[in-house]
């Protein structure tokens, strides 16, 4: 679709990404909370993000991870002061370069496809500073080769996208995704 700025790579998830990982998790929850919604919904997004559930969750991607190895990608930039933005999330290149993550995509292990017939990317976010640059594009693609290579009851991968959230759904469109049923949902 776009290039890929010089110095961004998309590889799989290691354990060692898990903090950076974390951080950028929580860019996903609270711009949903504060992009698609009131401050009730933010509030709720932010009120979930508790040691408990960090250690839960960060467990949980591990397990996928390691169970479906490709099924958590992650968009890496190595920037040294010259060319951009910097960042200390994980340990300095052999270049002397400083290597954090900008972005992830994570579709759901290929164990669970059977919970909507087809694969499911469960979340694809990217650090403000990268959007538009080509990374998303790098991560969709991941994300759909993947898929391509699970055993799925329908050749077809679904997400779930806030209404309100015009840019996600723009690029979700640019890649052919089409409105399939509609998720309601309810307080337990």
């Amino acid at each position: 679709m776009s290039e890929t700025p010089d110095g961004v790579e998309v590889r799989p998830y290691e354990p060692g990404d898990a903090d950076a990982f974390w951080e950028l998790k929580r860019g996903f929850e609270l711009g949903i909370g504060e992009g698609t919604g009131d401050d009730d919904k933010l509030s709720k997004y932010e009120a979930k993000l508790t040691d408990d559930y960090r250690e839960r969750y960060l467990s949980w991607v591990e397990r996928c991870a390691t169970d479906d190895p490709g099924c958590v990608v992650v968009a890496e930039a190595v920037s040294d002061d010259e060319h951009g933005a910097g960042g200390d999330d994980n340990a300095d290149d052999s270049d002397g370069g400083d290597a954090h993550l900008v972005g992830y995509a994570f579709a759901l292990p290929e164990e669970m496809t059977f919970i909507w017939d087809a694969a499911v990317l469960n979340e694809l976010f990217l650090d403000a500073d990268y959007r538009g640059t080509g990374v998303a594009d790098k991560l969709m693609e991941a994300v759909l080769d993947h898929a391509r290579s699970q055993d799925l009851p329908l050749d077809r991968i679904v997400l779930d996208v806030d209404e309100a959230n015009d840019r996600a759904r723009a690029f979700y469109d640019r890649y052919g995704f089409d409105h399939w049923g509609e998720l309601v949902a309810r307080d337990l």
